[in-house]
């Protein structure tokens, strides 16, 4: 029996069905909920591994939108900027946000009620303040030995 098909062209709750590493780039993409906080630069504790957000973003987010600006061409910016994979995530997840629908799966737990597949609404991620939408400064403003005076704590 073949999914029901969403409006975005995607199964229905495909997240619920179908494990990260068998997601195709489509459905890969679709689990981004637009926080914009895996773009916040991070400091973490070399012996805990204790990952901190800060607020001071990479040059390329646009802190309207939360996204990247040049997300096809990043890294002709921003050499180091890591690309999320179903290959690398078991590499990765630690350090993305807690909100993160990547993380969450990793972890075994659901999406929230505001993520984009849930609530059928780019915005809801915005309203339910989960986003950095206009609360994020410009790397090029903070000099980065500075950073761990703008660490935020992240909503849960």
């Amino acid at each position: 029996m073949n999914d029901p098909i969403d409006r975005t062209g995607l199964a229905r709750n495909f997240w619920d069905r179908k494990p990260l590493k068998k997601m195709n780039p489509k459905e890969w993409e679709a689990l981004c909920d637009g926080c914009g906080k895996c773009c916040l630069n991070k400091l973490e504790d070399e012996d805990s591994g204790e990952v901190a957000l800060t607020c001071v973003a990479c040059r390329l987010l646009d802190d309207e939108s939360c996204r990247c600006a040049q997300y096809d061409i990043r890294h002709q910016f921003v050499p180091d900027c890591i690309i999320m994979t179903p290959d690398n995530i078991d590499e990765h997840a630690y350090w993305m946000p807690a909100t993160c629908a990547y993380r969450l799966l990793w972890e075994g737990k659901p999406l929230y009620p505001w993520h984009p597949l849930i609530s059928g609404s780019a915005q809801t991620v915005h309203d339910a303040n989960i986003s950095v939408q206009g609360r994020t400064l410009s790397e090029f403003d903070i000099p980065e030995d500075e950073w761990e005076n703008y660490i935020i704590e992240e909503p849960t």
